[in-house]
């Protein structure tokens, strides 16, 4: 079975505005064995998840601060009102849906983070200095090395507790969300994965998008349609009657 991934799109862009996502996400979900539907930022998220089997948020501009009890920086870019409002409904629907499984990449993590109640660090230099580049001067991807907790579900995936990893970001999730656990982090400390006990999510801030298919990061993406099968299963299976009751059918005309 090839489960539906709904994957949520960046903003409105171009000079002809469109909505896009780059392919590497979607070339990814597809070499996990998933069936990617875009999801621009419109309509009602509880219709928009009907029928998927999992969720993908992936990266792009800064979080709107005021999600977060945050102030405006100077550093911030392509904030987007009518994503951030999508996505984050897109995350509160997601989670009362039992079993339903979401991966978050990068401003995914973010958001996800801020929809449980967490909050974010503004600008990492700020509050962790510069011994460890997160991404170039120009927003160009660098490289870092980033240690796992083996006692975690990310641990299980890669199945290795140290990755070098690719990573293009100046913000990262601060007060946890509700429920949340770090689980990863890079040398300088900050927070580069998390995992829910109570829900069947995980994050990343690095781009494992941007690894090639034989790179371990690359196995987020095989557990989330992993997961993805688990609860469409779930979700179809037939409720059979319990021993011994009777099955009603329609009176004959």
């Amino acid at each position: 079975m090839r489960p539906l991934i709904g994957i949520s799109t960046y903003a409105r862009a171009g000079e002809r505005p469109c909505f896009s996502v780059p392919c590497t996400y979607v070339d990814a979900v597809v070499a996990a064995g998933g069936i990617p539907v875009l999801l621009p930022p419109v309509g009602c998220a509880a219709t928009v998840l009907e029928g998927l089997g999992g969720l993908l948020l992936p990266g792009g501009g800064d979080v709107t601060p005021d999600h977060y009890g945050g102030t405006p920086h100077a550093t911030n870019y392509d904030v987007c009102a009518e994503r951030d409002a999508f996505e984050l409904a897109l995350v509160r629907v997601a989670l009362e849906r039992d079993g339903f499984p979401i991966l978050g990449i990068c401003r995914g993590m973010q958001i996800l983070n801020v929809a449980l109640g967490g909050d974010l660090v503004s600008h990492l230099p700020e509050h962790y200095g510069e011994d460890v580049a997160h991404r170039t001067s120009d927003v160009k991807p660098v490289v870092h090395e980033v240690k796992i907790d083996a006692q975690s579900f990310l641990g299980d995936v890669h199945g290795e507790t140290t990755l070098v990893v690719h990573s293009i970001h100046h913000q990262a999730v601060g007060r946890l969300g509700g429920g949340l656990r770090a689980v990863a982090w890079s040398p300088d400390g900050v927070v580069e994965a998390i995992e829910s006990a109570s829900h069947v999510v995980m994050a990343v801030q690095w781009h494992p998008e941007l690894d090639t298919p034989e790179h371990p990061a690359r196995r987020v993406f095989a557990a989330l349609v992993a997961r993805a099968r688990d609860y469409v299963r779930a979700v179809m299976q037939p409720v059979r009657p319990a021993p011994g009751t009777a099955t009603l059918r329609p009176a004959s005309p």
